[in-house]
């Protein structure tokens, strides 16, 4: 029987850099730009920005390291690919209320970041194996 997860090299690159990108945003949101991250964290939220940032940080490292080490990819992608999905909103947030952070000081860079949003989700979906060809599209994608 053929191994419907297998992936190309490139999307197994694709994954690492992905894992290591989310891993050391996750360690980013924890220690070195925490404060950073508490602009992206829109008013409405009804839990404490600091929280917020930290459980997103603890978020981004688990599946970092999941996505790095390969276990239940298509799942961990769907994972991921909703994850970035879920923080869209502070993207939308910093964007609208025109709040600087990690070097975004404009509209037209806060408004690019919004841009790269679904290339992220795009990504993991791709790096994952979730975002099938037609051929396999037939197949249950979360084994």
């Amino acid at each position: 029987m053929k191994n419907e997860n297998k992936q190309s090299v490139w999307q197994g690159l694709a994954r690492i850099a992905l894992g290591g990108f989310l891993t050391f945003t996750g360690i980013g949101h924890l220690t070195f730009v925490r404060k950073e991250f508490l602009a992206q964290v829109p008013e409405w939220v009804p839990l404490d920005p600091d929280l917020v940032v930290v459980l997103s940080g603890v978020a981004e490292v688990g599946l970092g390291l999941l996505l790095i080490s390969g276990w239940r990819k298509p799942l961990v992608g769907l994972g991921a690919a909703t994850f970035f999905v879920a923080v869209f909103p502070g993207n939308i947030a910093q964007f609208l209320n025109h709040k600087d952070a990690f070097g975004l000081n404009s509209d037209l860079s806060r408004g690019a970041r919004l841009l790269f949003q679904p290339v992220l989700v795009a990504w993991a979906l791709w790096a994952t194996g979730v975002w099938l060809s037609k051929r396999n599209a037939k197949h249950h994608v979360l084994r």
